[in-house]
């Protein structure tokens, strides 16, 4: 099975989101970096025109009621 680009867009922004949080609680972010722009860097050029806000939106939702739910 060969993932969508908009499946690999999901998986790569829930990464963001985790790898986010780990920096955020760590302090090891750079002052003033926002989770948007922190997922921004690290999506690759080849699937960013699956990227929309309402995505990030989503995925960050879903992420955080699934580990609430827990």
């Amino acid at each position: 099975m060969v993932l969508s680009d908009k499946e690999k867009m999901v998986a790569v922004i829930s990464n963001g989101i985790a790898v986010f949080s780990l920096l955020q609680e760590r302090d090891e972010l750079p002052k003033n970096t926002t989770m948007y722009d922190f997922v921004l860097k690290v999506i690759p050029e080849n699937i960013k025109s699956e990227l929309s806000v309402e995505l990030i939106d989503e995925v960050f939702q879903y992420v955080t009621s699934a580990h609430n739910s827990s």
